[in-house]
């Protein structure tokens, strides 16, 4: 089935229940210093913290357990296939970066269990934490939007398994350091005599730019910004792999990669902290940083609305 058209009808989707979700899944993904350079420096705002007050990975595991069965299940090639195709040939709705952040807001309410706050205020959280380590302005742009693509589960998505949650390839077998590799078990691509095979469709070194990733947030983001803005390089791969746990955090994938992606390797590594522990830090006045992101929003999207 392919993805349905663009509507804004979202009173049969809960997006309390897609956060608690994405914040469950979360909890598997801790990442672990980084080290190197300008935007890539060791992230310091969140040395002092102490990781097992966020979410455990005990509790969430049956959880995740199920949801990843139901995305490892469905996320096939000519799924893959469909929703790329929707997102070339669908309606677009326009909006502007910080309007398309309070649409999420009306969207996903305070139900996360890590922070008692807005959506607004949690994207504020990651780029401020961003901004006080003194990392790039693009950085701190990306910081603010990175979760904006949770838009797509109210825009066509056929559920919490095509949004959110680890990505991976698909066309090529499935890894086994992929997050519950087993629960691949009844996708019909596990037994495809091509895609089921280590390199599938691709060959070694083409880049990850023609590897077709799983669809979900990221993707849609990366998508929906890449030919909108002039945000570089890195805050694009931030984007759309920083979900990429196989390829960033377990070392899969790399044969797929190519000289660029080594650069684009270190840049999602630098980022990923700055999401997942942000949460704990003091409520961001949106009133006072407002203009503040309001002059970055217009630098990176100097068109204002943009075509989700």
């Amino acid at each position: 089935m392919a993805p349905g058209i663009l509507i804004d009808d979202t009173t049969s989707r809960d997006g309390r229940v897609l956060e608690e979700t994405s914040d469950y899944i979360d909890t598997v993904n801790v990442i672990k210093g980084q080290k190197s350079d300008d935007f890539n420096t060791e992230s310091k705002f969140d040395s002092d913290k102490d990781k097992t007050q966020f979410r455990q990975y005990d509790e969430a595991c049956e959880r995740v357990k199920n949801f990843y069965l139901e995305q490892h299940t469905k996320q096939t090639v000519a799924y893959n296939l469909k929703a790329r195709n929707w997102f070339k040939s669908r309606p677009r709705h326009e909006m502007t970066i910080w309007e398309a952040m309070e649409k999420l807001n009306t969207l996903i309410d305070d139900s996360d269990p890590d922070t008692n706050l807005s959506q607004i205020e949690h994207l504020l959280q990651s780029a401020e934490a961003i901004r006080r380590d003194g990392k790039p302005r693009w950085m701190q742009l990306t910081g603010l939007i990175h979760d904006l693509g949770k838009l797509l589960y109210f825009y066509g998505s056929q559920g919490q398994w095509d949004v959110v949650g680890d990505t991976f390839p698909v066309g090529c077998a499935f890894d086994k350091r992929i997050i519950y590799p087993d629960t691949f078990a009844e996708n019909p691509d596990s037994k495809d005599p091509i895609y089921s095979t280590k390199d599938g469709i691709y060959s070694k070194g083409c880049g990850l730019d023609n590897v077709m990733l799983s669809w979900g947030h990221d993707e849609y983001l990366y998508h929906v910004v890449k030919d909108q803005s002039t945000l570089p390089d890195e805050a694009l791969a931030m984007i759309r792999y920083h979900s990429f746990y196989p390829w960033h955090k377990e070392g899969a994938y790399r044969e797929f990669m190519d000289s660029h992606d080594e650069q684009m390797l270190q840049a999602v590594k630098a980022f990923n902290p700055y999401d997942l522990y942000s949460k704990s830090d003091g409520v961001p006045d949106i009133k006072e940083l407002k203009p503040y992101y309001m002059e970055l929003i217009n630098e990176y999207f100097p068109q204002g609305a943009i075509k989700w």
